[in-house]
């Protein structure tokens, strides 16, 4: 079995002491760290990803396996002779409520490796808080990490933040989208699609650029459609739920706890929805449906609200021309999906 597949036995069966001792065990080896680090560590909790969707991992195994992961790389960072950095000093830190911090962590570890002076801030920076250490320690380039689109607007302002301090910013993360298409349209320096890509592009650190961006870089935020639904979100949450129960009254006599539930899906839809409107994507909106109806079909749930809970939202958004038309388009992809599920 590789160290991968011995990781990934030791983190499901929530064994920690075992799982240091395969990444350790495969460094004494001859594995490199930074191989290590992405190909073993990062990719088995890539792997943890895949596998909670899929509804084969529960929440509690997911988070402790992301603990475990967490725990493997301090071990292997705690047992390097680093030496004085010779190259850039950069700054790692994850998006204003960005909680899922082990890819930065990876991030860091990889910079430290390559001969980077590296200032890792963990998850969850504020921007405020963020801007306020580039000025104190004065980082060449700051990398910032996000993994959910949600994060996209703060991730806007965070950028262009730093970029008033003088910073180049690097962005990274599933956030950006595959192709970094929204790293480019928000302004970022440079995009990477995986550490090792990101410690390439930083070997040649970019020049600071001017902070200010075009006035119409993202025009149609004008038209406040994004403003409005992301500060009407609890409202529109409670209007939808509110008309789920009067067209299924199977609803009405939901638990509390399925309520919870049931409100905290309408959320994430709204969340989204607000995103796609800030960065002007329908693709975005319509991947994010498709891929919660494929979760509620791995947790053997028939995704039978979602339809009717666009069509309501549809309708309390009607005044709206650009989210009526991103919930059109979602729904219809969403009655495709349900015709081949």
């Amino acid at each position: 079995m590789t160290p991968a597949d011995l990781l990934w036995d030791a983190v499901v069966a929530g064994d920690e002491y075992t799982a240091t001792d395969v990444v350790l065990d495969s460094l004494r080896a001859g594995l490199d760290v930074e191989s290590a680090l992405l190909d073993v560590v990062g990719a088995v909790q890539a792997k943890v990803g895949v596998e909670w969707a899929a509804n084969r991992l529960t929440v509690a195994q997911e988070h402790a396996a992301t603990a475990i992961n967490e725990r493997v790389v301090a071990a292997v960072a705690a047992g390097l002779d680093r030496g004085t950095p010779t190259r850039g000093h950069v700054t790692v830190a994850c998006l204003p409520g960005e909680w899922h911090a082990l890819p930065a962590r990876l991030l860091a570890e990889v910079l430290r490796l390559r001969g980077f002076r590296v200032d890792y801030l963990g998850a969850q920076v504020p921007a405020p808080h963020l801007v306020t250490h580039l000025h104190r320690t004065g980082p060449d380039v700051v990398a910032l990490s996000g993994s959910l689109a949600p994060r996209l607007p703060d991730a806007h302002a965070t950028i262009t933040a730093c970029q008033a301090a003088g910073t180049p910013v690097l962005v990274g993360g599933s956030a950006f989208g595959p192709d970094g298409r929204y790293a480019r349209l928000l302004g970022a320096d440079l995009w990477a699609p995986d550490a090792r890509t990101a410690a390439d592009l930083l070997r040649s650190v970019p020049r600071p650029r001017d902070g200010r961006q075009p006035i119409d870089v993202l025009p149609h935020l004008a038209d406040q459609e994004y403003t409005i639904v992301s500060r009407t979100s609890a409202q529109l949450v409670k209007a939808v739920l509110t008309g789920l129960e009067e067209r299924f009254p199977a609803v009405r006599e939901y638990s509390d706890l399925q309520r919870e539930h049931t409100a905290s899906d309408l959320a994430h839809i709204v969340d989204y929805l607000a995103t796609s409107l800030y960065v002007d994507d329908a693709d975005l909106f319509t991947g994010f449906i498709s891929w919660t109806a494929d979760i509620l079909d791995a947790r053997g749930v028939p995704p039978v609200f979602l339809p009717p809970a666009l069509d309501l939202l549809a309708a309390e958004l009607r005044d709206f021309p650009r989210a009526v038309r991103l919930l059109t388009d979602a729904l219809s992809a969403s009655h495709h999906h349900g015709s081949t599920a």
